[in-house]
């Protein structure tokens, strides 16, 4: 398995509320058509920030959206990274990540190794 994460934050001057509405009823749309044949998952995690432990004030979050996307294996990753930067489709992505996030701020990783402890039952 590898995954990659993103990190998104959306554009200046779109509320949380746009910005979750545009991303799941657009920009998910544009990712699963792509996606479709690749990988295995496909998850947006929408952040609602927490008050400050020490003010008590809710800050502005970094990110609004952290984004996963999971292959099956490397070979699948690479294939689907040559179809996503083939000039059409990057040029449909791009135009319509330019509507929804700060894209100067978007930060992507892969993750090829995950570590989760065994905890036991709540209860």
């Amino acid at each position: 398995m590898i995954k990659t994460i993103g990190l998104l934050k959306r554009r200046p001057g779109m509320t949380v509320a746009e910005f979750r509405a545009y991303y799941e009823t657009h920009h998910r749309v544009i990712g699963e058509k792509y996606l479709s044949g690749f990988a295995s998952r496909y998850m947006r995690r929408f952040i609602t920030p927490s008050p400050s432990r020490d003010t008590g004030e809710t800050p502005e979050a970094d990110f609004d959206v952290v984004l996963e996307i999971w292959y099956p294996d490397r070979a699948t990753f690479e294939a689907c990274g040559r179809v996503l930067s083939a000039p059409a489709a990057a040029a449909e992505i791009v135009a319509d990540e330019e509507r929804l996030f700060d894209r100067p701020g978007m930060r992507f990783f892969v993750i090829e190794e995950e570590c989760e402890s065994e905890l036991p039952d709540v209860g």
